[in-house]
């Protein structure tokens, strides 16, 4: 049904959660996995500031991604599902663009993503790269809620 399904990963308990389903969802459906880490310095240090960010910053910050991509592989390759791994910066980007382009570019037929399930005021400050992603994406998408704690925490 789903030839390649594309996870988006950041290392969070509700991107953990989505990684998990995609998993499963692949292995009952032979499906091969794209995963896909965006550095996103935006929330650290302003949109203003990426232009100037030492290059050591960014270095940095794209090694951890590797990390975690390498990590998420691994773990779906575990249960015996075939997966890749993509890291992707671009500072005049958001991350739902980066995500959709993702889709797009890598041929994939569903996206699956955590979500935190934000509401009201939280939510209009911070948008919704899921929301995003849910509303442009050129293919459907299977949005998984955090748990419970992790939604009524905010992380």
């Amino acid at each position: 049904m789903y030839e390649r399904i594309l996870v988006p990963v950041d290392g969070s308990a509700t991107a953990s959660r989505g990684l998990d389903e995609a998993i499963n969802l692949a292995a009952r459906l032979g499906s091969a996995l794209q995963l896909l880490h965006v550095v996103d310095v935006r929330p650290l240090i302003g949109d203003a500031a990426i232009y100037a960010a030492p290059g050591e910053l960014i270095d940095a910050w794209q090694a951890a991604g590797d990390k975690l991509l390498a990590a998420a592989v691994e773990r779906a390759r575990g249960r015996g599902v075939q997966a890749d791994g993509a890291l992707r910066f671009d500072p005049a980007q958001r991350v739902c663009d980066l995500i959709l382009r993702e889709a797009r570019d890598s041929g994939a037929g569903l996206v699956v993503m955590g979500t935190h399930g934000r509401r009201g005021f939280s939510r209009l400050t911070m948008g919704s790269d899921a929301e995003m992603v849910v509303r442009e994406s050129p293919v459907p998408v299977l949005l998984v809620r955090a748990p419970a704690a992790s939604a009524d925490a905010g992380g």
